[in-house]
C-alpha cells in the first residue's frame, strides 16, 4: 500500500479548526482533499479545543500503514519539510510539560493585545525583576484568555440583565419559635438591667464534681480547644452564684458581632479590639454556631453531625460571664446599681452570608428562597445587637480567598478557569431562579470552584437590614482599616461606646502587625491576571453601585482601589 503524509504550515483564521476536523483521524481509504489544505502539501497547525488566531498546535497526520521506503522516495523538500515539523512538535511538547498547562499545547506568539499588559504584576506596582521568570507564560496565558472576554461578557451581561434587589417577606415570631423550640426554651426574653452585654443567671443542678462541659461539643469534636476548657472548668465552681441553698451560674450572649466577610480583615480587627480591657471575646475567635454548628455542620461536604445546642454556645463565653458575675458581686456588696462596662463579643466571619443549611431543615420555601435567615433568629433574642462588618474590594477578596482555601495547583491560570466556570454556573441559576434563591443556593455554593457569592455584599446587608436598623451597623472598609488603623479603631470605640485606653495601650493596639496576612509562598504566586481582574469587576460593578447606594459613600463602589 502506498503511504503519504498530508500537512501545511499557516495560522488558521477563527473557524478554520472546524474545517480541519475532517483532515484528522486515523487512515483514510482514498485520497481525499483536505478542505483547508486544499490539497497540498504543507504542514498543518490546528488550535486545540479553543479559537486562538496567534497560537496553534503542529498535527502531523499519517495516512495508511507508513513504512521508511515511502519516507526514502520524497524528495529533498518534502523530506526537510517533515524533519522540520517533527522538530516543531517537539519543541511543543517540551513547552507543554515546562509549563503544565492542561488545556492545549501553546507556542508563545511574539504578538500581544495592546489592551491588557502581558506582564499582571507590573500593573500592582511590583518590582519587575521579581517576575522575569513569569513574563513568557504570562505573555501567553493573558493573550488566550483576553481571547475569551466577549464571551464570558456576554454570560456576564445576562446575569447583570436579570438582577433584582427585592424585599424580603419577614417571619413571624411563632414560626421562630417552631422551628428553634430549645433555644426558646433556654435564653430568655429580659436580660439583667446592669450589665451591657445581655446576661441572665439560670439554676446550676449539678454538684461541685460535676463537669459542666463534659458534653460540650466543641470539646468533644476538637482537641485545641480543650486546654481552654480545662481552664473554665477549674475555674467554673468559685463563679457560681448561691442562694436559698440552691447555685446559680451567668449565662451570656455577645452585646456586639463581628459578622463579616472572610478574607477582608475580620480577624486583624478581633486582634486588635480584644487589647481593649472592656472587650472580651468568646473562647473561640470563630465558633459559627448560628450559621452552622447548630445545624450539625461542621464542613458541609462532610454531611451533618449532631446539632450543637444553645448550651454548647453560650459555654464559649463563660469566661468573659465570670468577669461579669465578679463586678456584678462587687456592685451588689457596695449596695450600687452601677452598670458593668465589661461587653461580649463574637466574631464568626460566617454570619452575615452563610445561610447554606436552610435547605437540609425549613421545608417551607417560596421560589427556592430560604424563608429564615441567621438575622431573624439573632433579632428575636437580641434586637438591640451591634453589627460591625468589614468589607473590601470583592474582585480582591475573592483571589485573596481563593489563595488562602484552595489546597493545591495554585496559580493566575487556575483561578482565572475557576471563575470562568462559577460564572457560567450563576447565570444557569439565575435563568431559572431569583437573585436572593442563587446566593443562598446550597447545591450552586458547593458547585462553584471559588465563592463568587461572598462577594455579593449588598444583597446579604439589605436582608440584615430588613431585620435591624442601620444605626446598629459599623460598615468599614479594609482598605480604610489598612492606611489608617488609629482612626478606624476609634472608630469602633465610639460605636461600642467603649472608654478611652492610655497612650501605651492605644499604641500596642495599633502598631502591631497585621493579623492574618496573606503567606509568603502566596504572595509569590503574584496577582490575577488583569483580563481576570476586568471579568470580575463587570461582574460586582451593579453589587457595589447598589450598595454604595445603600450607604450613601461611593467608596464602597471600588471604582477605584
Amino acid at each position: 500500500m502506498r503511504h503519504c503524509v498530508n500537512c501545511c504550515i499557516q495560522l488558521l483564521p477563527d473557524g478554520a479548526h472546524k474545517q480541519q476536523a475532517d483532515c484528522r483521524g486515523g487512515p483514510h481509504h482514498g485520497h481525499q482533499a483536505c478542505p483547508t489544505c486544499k490539497g497540498e502539501n504543507k504542514i498543518l497547525f490546528r488550535v486545540d479545543s479553543k479559537q486562538m488566531n496567534l497560537l496553534a498546535v503542529l498535527e502531523v497526520r499519517t495516512e495508511g500503514n507508513e513504512n521508511w521506503g515511502g519516507f526514502l522516495r520524497f524528495k529533498k523538500g518534502k523530506r526537510c519539510s517533515l524533519i522540520f515539523g517533527l522538530i516543531i512538535m517537539t519543541l511543543v511538547m517540551a513547552s507543554y510539560i515546562l509549563s503544565g498547562a492542561h488545556q492545549e499545547l501553546l507556542i508563545s506568539s511574539p504578538f500581544h493585545y495592546g489592551g491588557f499588559p502581558s506582564n499582571p504584576s507590573l500593573m500592582d506596582s511590583e518590582n519587575p525583576s521579581d517576575t522575569k521568570e513569569h513574563h513568557h507564560q504570562s505573555s501567553v496565558n493573558n493573550i488566550s484568555y483576553v481571547k475569551d472576554y466577549p464571551s464570558i461578557k456576554l454570560i456576564i451581561n445576562s446575569i447583570t440583565a436579570r438582577i433584582e434587589f427585592t424585599t424580603r417577606p419577614l417571619p413571624d415570631l411563632e414560626d421562630l419559635k417552631k422551628q428553634e423550640l430549645h433555644m426558646f426554651s433556654v435564653i430568655p426574653n429580659k436580660f439583667l438591667p446592669n450589665s451591657k452585654s445581655p446576661c441572665w443567671y439560670e439554676e446550676f443542678s449539678g454538684r461541685n464534681t460535676t463537669d459542666p462541659y463534659l458534653t460540650n461539643s466543641y470539646v468533644l469534636y476538637s482537641k485545641r480547644f480543650r486546654s481552654t476548657f480545662d481552664a473554665l472548668r477549674k475555674a467554673f465552681w468559685d463563679h457560681l452564684a448561691h442562694a436559698h441553698g440552691k447555685h446559680f451560674r451567668l449565662r451570656c450572649l455577645p452585646h456586639f458581632y463581628i459578622i463579616g466577610q472572610p478574607k477582608c480583615g475580620t480577624t486583624d480587627l478581633y486582634d486588635r479590639l480584644r487589647l481593649h480591657p472592656e472587650v472580651k471575646f468568646s473562647a473561640i475567635k470563630e465558633p459559627h454556631w448560628w450559621t452552622r454548628k447548630r445545624f450539625g455542620i461542621v464542613r458541609l461536604r462532610d454531611g451533618l453531625r449532631d446539632r450543637y445546642p444553645v448550651e454548647d454556645y453560650l459555654d464559649l463565653f463563660d469566661l468573659a460571664a465570670h468577669q461579669i458575675h465578679q463586678g456584678l458581686q462587687a456592685s451588689s456588696a457596695k449596695e450600687q446599681s452601677k452598670m458593668n462596662t465589661i461587653i461580649i463579643g463574637e466574631a464568626s466571619a460566617s454570619t452575615m452570608w452563610d445561610n447554606n443549611a436552610w435547605m437540609f431543615f425549613y421545608d417551607n420555601s417560596t421560589d427556592g428562597e430560604p424563608p429564615f435567615l441567621t438575622q431573624d433568629f439573632i433579632h428575636a433574642f437580641q434586637p438591640n445587637a451591634k453589627l460591625i462588618v468589614m468589607l473590601r474590594d470583592p474582585v480582591e477578596r475573592l483571589y485573596s480567598d481563593y489563595l488562602y482555601f484552595a489546597s493545591s495547583n495554585k496559580s493566575a491560570d487556575d483561578f482565572h478557569e475557576k471563575v470562568t466556570e462559577a460564572l457560567q454556573l450563576f447565570e444557569n441559576c439565575m435563568l431559572d431562579y431569583s437573585l436572593r434563591a442563587c446566593v443562598y443556593n446550597n447545591t450552586l455554593n458547593n458547585a462553584m470552584p471559588v465563592r463568587l457569592q461572598v462577594g455579593l455584599y449588598a444583597v446579604y446587608l439589605l436582608d440584615w437590614l430588613s431585620v435591624f436598623d442601620k444605626q446598629q451597623f459599623l460598615i468599614l472598609r479594609l482598605e480604610d482599616h489598612a492606611s489608617n488603623v488609629k482612626y478606624t479603631m476609634h472608630k469602633v470605640f465610639q460605636f461600642l461606646n467603649l472608654g478611652p485606653l492610655s497612650e501605651k495601650q492605644e499604641a500596642l493596639m495599633t502598631k502591631s502587625p497585621a493579623s492574618n496576612a496573606r503567606r509568603p509562598e502566596d504572595r509569590n504566586l503574584g496577582p490575577m491576571w488583569p483580563i481576570t481582574q476586568k471579568i470580575l469587576r463587570d461582574f460586582y460593578r451593579p453589587f457595589n453601585a447598589r450598595l454604595a447606594q445603600v450607604l450613601a459613600d461611593e467608596a464602597f463602589a471600588w471604582k477605584t482601589t
